[in-house]
């Protein structure tokens, strides 16, 4: 007796249970690697922003202290932040480091333009290379109001 494959209709019989079996086993092996990957502290990245203190300033001379936090409000030490002219302007950029409570102190000389009434001085930081810090989102602004 000659058996032919195009003729045999067994071979689909066991393909559902298996194709399942498999999907099963792919699901539970990728939840396993995702988590193992997610635990790797190496591969996460934490943004930086600014605090300036005062956040309001009028033109002219003045010190600003700014400080460098992470996202759950701790201080970053060793951070470079980097003062430049916004809708404000500045005469040069300005750059201070961080100490170890985060903070650095700018002096800064704002001025607006005529009929300029605010505008603002943009910060940008430098993390430190000890850590797996970014500065890739925009940072908070200090705003510069025209003296009355």
């Amino acid at each position: 007796m000659s058996r032919t494959l195009w003729r045999d209709e067994r071979a689909i019989e066991g393909l559902p249970i298996r194709l399942v079996i498999a999907l099963v086993v792919g699901v539970a092996c990728l939840g396993v690697m995702m988590s193992t990957i997610s635990g790797v502290a190496t591969l996460q990245v934490t943004e930086v922003d600014v605090e300036p203190a005062p956040e309001v300033t009028g033109t002219g001379d003045t010190d600003v202290t700014v400080t460098v936090v992470d996202p759950k409000g701790s201080p970053v030490s060793g951070a470079t932040i980097v003062a430049k002219s916004g809708t404000a302007t500045l005469d040069s950029v300005t750059t201070a480091s961080t100490g170890d409570n985060g903070k650095a102190t700018l002096s800064l000389s704002p001025s607006l333009g005529p009929n300029q009434r605010e505008g603002t001085v943009t910060f940008a930081v430098k993390p430190p290379a000890s850590g797996n810090y970014r500065d890739e989102q925009s940072n908070t602004e200090l705003l510069v109001v025209q003296n009355q």
